[in-house]
């Protein structure tokens, strides 16, 4: 098995790869049967000569090996036909935008695995980013409270050459008497929790933090069953929250009463109800003035995000009396940092993480007859040009129905 760790081509550029070169020295001690080829990247943060330092091929032409492994959707023009190919493909929701990239794939025979869809058996996600952003979020959603109210100033983390200066940036503010709400009880949120206690803020329960006043700055970690409460006033579950969530409406106003910093690091799925409405946000009490929205779903769950920000420039304000853009700083405007691909600002240690996870996880089914279904899992699509069983449902997408 030959595998290959092609470039990113994605505009705007993203520098992470999944193996760093330590890494694929592991892989290939793990698994000496295995070969290894480095795509040449101008772009990517390990520098060739890094993986041809390790002893590893780096060449323009990888079309000899089986396997292409990157990270972001890979132009249309440079899927090669007859392939396995693995990075983040965005269709397995309908994305409008990637049609195209899924129709190419079936046309050219390509074997198709998802980073996004490498699970257990039970459904839980086993390699991604999501850490990352969440380090990340926090730390820009800090950064925007720096500058707009002449706090401090923070470095943007792209400038940074790893999570040790970020922290080192971090260790030289102070922060106000806040409140932080942070949602979310996954990776996204454990990241963001990291910066929180990097920075020695005292985390409380949701009940004490709902009803006492402090004279220090504290956060609230929430899970759904904090932020959603059954109509019917019965108690709720969290499990039959994800199987059904028709029966329960939002509790996050209880929130946004009493919080100033909002990092909203859940996942929201379809047919849940919204945190927080454009209306909501209008309510005389609503105080939430800043939010880190992570989870970044346009015109969804948290009213404030209107679109996606960017890495060049992260943060807007959002007017709650007229549902419009105004400058981040603006008066009575809630603060918005949405940047949608944060892991970007933090290439090397969001490439070493994920490499961690796809030696322990992925690499080894190709040689254990894929002992525990990962493969299977994540397969989209087969090497005849069909959808899979798994994935079938994304067939009127192709078709344009």
């Amino acid at each position: 098995m030959k595998f290959a760790i092609i470039k990113e081509r994605k505009n705007p550029p993203d520098r992470r790869v999944v193996f760093s070169p330590e890494k694929l020295v592991e892989a290939k001690t793990q698994f000496p049967e295995a070969t290894f080829k480095v795509e040449s990247s101008d772009i990517r943060v390990f520098a060739d000569n890094a993986y041809a330092g390790k002893g590893f091929e780096v060449t323009d032409d990888v079309s000899d090996c089986d396997v292409m492994i990157g990270v972001k959707e890979v132009p249309i023009d440079h899927l090669i036909p007859n392939k396995k190919y693995f990075f983040f493909s965005h269709t397995i929701k309908k994305q409008p935008y990637n049609r195209k990239l899924l129709q190419a794939i079936l046309a050219k025979n390509i074997e198709m695995y998802d980073h996004e869809v490498i699970t257990k058996a039970n459904g839980g996600r086993l390699i991604g980013f999501g850490r990352y952003a969440g380090l990340v979020g926090a730390y820009n959603g800090f950064r925007a409270l720096g500058l707009r109210d002449g706090l401090f100033k923070l470095p943007k983390v792209e400038t940074l050459a790893d999570l040790d200066a970020v922290k080192k940036e971090l260790d030289k503010i102070t922060i106000p008497n806040i409140k932080i709400v942070l949602s979310g009880t996954g990776k996204v949120a454990y990241g963001a929790k990291e910066i929180l206690d990097h920075l020695g803020i005292k985390e409380v329960s949701d009940a004490v933090y709902l009803t006492a006043e402090f004279s220090e700055p504290v956060y609230c970690m929430i899970d759904v069953i904090e932020y959603n409460v059954r109509k019917d006033g019965k108690v709720g579950d969290k499990f039959a929250f994800y199987k059904d969530p028709s029966g329960y409406k939002s509790n996050f106003m209880a929130y946004a009463k009493v919080s100033d910093f909002f990092i909203a690091g859940h996942f929201y799925g379809d047919g849940a109800p919204y945190l927080f409405t454009r209306e909501d946000a209008k309510h005389p009490d609503f105080k939430i003035n800043l939010v880190a929205d992570i989870s970044c779903d346009i015109d969804g769950p948290v009213a404030s995000t209107i679109r996606p920000s960017t890495i060049a420039e992260p943060f807007y304000g959002y007017d709650p009396q007229t549902e419009t853009e105004v400058a981040f700083d603006a008066e009575n405007a809630i603060t918005v940092m949405a940047v949608d691909n944060l892991p970007c600002e933090l290439p090397k240690d969001a490439s070493e993480g994920f490499g961690d996870m796809f030696l322990k996880y992925v690499i080894p089914a190709f040689y254990n007859g894929d002992r525990d279904r990962i493969l299977a899992r994540a397969k989209m699509t087969t090497s005849d040009g069909k959808l899979t069983k798994r994935y079938a449902y994304l067939q009127d997408y192709v078709d344009e129905k």
